[in-house]
């Protein structure tokens, strides 16, 4: 019976295996957070985000610098709407800030635009027409099957755009659509997370 341990007693033998905290683990810790929350008072207000930088220690820039980006790149989104292209326009401008290697940011931002401008454009040309279709589809589902229950006699006008099943249909397939910019967008983060 003395083989069986406590949660804690495990915990304490797992503490143990991964060792102490490195010194630059533990600037990581205490810095990245303070960076994030730089990066949100950046975006909410209307703050110099050179000039706060220079707040900081040269020391635990880089882990301040780090929390920042993170939250920056977060914030760059489709552009669905007036206010998420203001917000991926101030993302964008913040992270280039923080970012020593300006030619880098400007090319990847050029694909980002050009992807932003043909989900725009072309984007939302197919949206219009994915949603005629759909809804042609299911007014042509819910006529036979109104057809079918109540026979042909009866002509029913029925909304379809406000049947539950249609919006969730229309969700499902604009999330598909985006989901190909999104992986481009992706792409995108990860290769502005990359520049120094």
């Amino acid at each position: 019976m003395s083989d069986i341990k406590s949660a804690r007693e495990i915990a304490l033998e797992k503490a143990e295996k991964i060792g102490e905290a490195t010194d630059e683990e533990r600037l990581r810790w205490k810095h990245v957070p303070e960076g994030e929350k730089l990066a949100a008072r950046y975006l909410k207000q209307n703050l110099n985000l050179v000039a706060e930088l220079s707040n900081f220690d040269q020391s635990i820039i880089r882990y301040i610098k780090e929390g920042a980006a993170d939250i920056l790149l977060r914030n760059i989104n489709l552009p669905k709407n007036d206010l998420a292209r203001k917000n991926n326009k101030k993302a964008m401008e913040g992270l280039k800030t923080l970012k020593s290697d300006k030619i880098d940011v400007e090319n990847i931002y050029s694909k980002i635009r050009s992807l932003f401008n043909h989900y725009i454009e072309e984007g939302e040309q197919q949206r219009r027409q994915a949603y005629e279709q759909l809804k042609t589809e299911f007014a042509a589902k819910v006529q036979q099957a109104v057809q079918q229950q109540l026979g042909s006699a009866v002509g029913l006008n029925i909304d379809i755009e406000r049947q539950p099943q249609f919006q969730e249909e229309w969700r499902k397939l604009l999330a598909h659509l985006d989901s190909q910019y999104l992986v481009l967008l992706n792409e995108y983060k990860q290769e502005l997370l990359a520049i120094a």
